[in-house]
């Protein structure tokens, strides 16, 4: 399916029906681990999807469609964490929050995202949550995440390595960093 995106100059609506079902929940995923609110997530998904519909043309095949996705939705999520709007109403959103409005899915989300670990990874600095996650549940490359984030291999390599350490002493030696499967 990725070959036929990187040769097409317009998607047409099969073909990213198709993008938005194989990368879909990645990219929401990433987003969530992000901002850390499913609703902004779901947000950011949409407006990642939106992007690439209108500059599919801009996509120039220096990387895999996956690592594009990921880098869009990296720059979205940190504009929505920026945003002043944004802010505020998240902090009404979770000021607001009774436990009798929870929707079916979120519990579901909530119980997933009760694992040891997630929870660990949850609570880093956004640059070691981010690396571990791109290294780890995306299973990205050196070269592949520093070309994302925007830094050389070697500060990647060295914030991945800050990050396993801060797991590492936040999860005791019992939990030896090993990359995340979904």
């Amino acid at each position: 399916m990725e070959g036929s995106i990187r040769t097409m100059a317009n998607l047409d609506p099969i073909t990213f029906e198709a993008l938005m079902h194989e990368y879909g929940q990645e990219v929401w995923n990433y987003a969530y681990s992000i901002v850390k609110n499913q609703s902004m997530a779901e947000d950011i998904t949409q407006d990642v999807f939106l992007q690439v519909f209108r500059h599919v043309v801009s996509f120039r095949n220096e990387s895999s469609m996956k690592t594009w996705l990921l880098k869009i939705t990296r720059n979205i999520s940190y504009n929505y964490r920026k945003s002043a709007f944004i802010r505020k109403v998240f902090l009404v959103g979770n000021v607001s929050l009774k436990e009798s409005s929870r929707s079916a899915e979120q519990t579901y989300l909530d119980h997933e995202a009760a694992n040891e670990v997630w929870i660990a990874v949850l609570k880093l600095p956004v640059k070691s949550r981010e690396i571990l996650i791109l290294h780890a549940k995306y299973q990205l490359s050196i070269p592949e995440i520093a070309q994302l984030l925007d830094i050389s291999e070697g500060a990647v390599r060295s914030r991945l390595f800050a990050a396993r350490k801060k797991m590492n002493v936040r999860l005791g030696e019992d939990y030896a960093y090993e990359p995340f499967r979904s």
